[in-house]
């Protein structure tokens, strides 16, 4: 998101939370389809799935940020996102559309914004009414996490 254009960004919800995460970091938005379970995991990660050829690992996007979580229903995503040279799909209730708004209307986030940390938010941009939160998609993952997860899935694979 360059802060002189502003973003186009996909929209989303998490309880009662509106979400947005650039648009260039989204792979592909995919009907949910429960991911097969992988042991030793944080209790977010609900597993991996496979994706063009590649194994993703799958997060619930509600237990990562600490809201309660809720059973798989048919509205239910999976956005897969790019996070730096690979790929994590985040579980979300809905996707909305695609919105498009400008560098002066996205605001900085506060140290903690309704119990979230600011590292997982870019901004924050009033939109219909409420406010949306604008997710830092690179910090999803730690890189202490990204390597616990490799591992995993190696040990799993292997």
């Amino acid at each position: 998101m360059n802060a002189t254009q502003g973003a186009q960004v996909v929209t989303f919800r998490l309880g009662a939370e509106h979400f947005a995460a650039d648009i260039l970091a989204v792979e592909r938005v995919l009907r949910y389809s429960t991911p097969t379970v992988v042991p030793r995991l944080p209790d977010w990660v609900e597993g991996v799935l496979e994706h063009e050829g590649r194994v993703v690992p799958v997060i619930d996007l509600r237990r990562r940020f600490g809201l309660a979580s809720d059973a798989a229903r048919p509205e239910n995503r999976i956005i897969i996102f790019a996070v730096a040279d690979h790929w994590v799909g985040a579980v979300v209730d809905t996707v909305h559309d695609v919105a498009t708004f400008g560098a002066d209307q996205v605001a900085p986030p506060p140290p903690l914004f309704r119990g979230l940390p600011a590292e997982y938010l870019r901004g924050l941009v009033r939109r219909d009414g409420r406010m949306l939160l604008i997710l830092e998609v690179q910090r999803l993952l730690t890189s202490t996490e990204t390597l616990q997860l490799a591992q995993a899935m190696e040990e799993r694979d292997g």
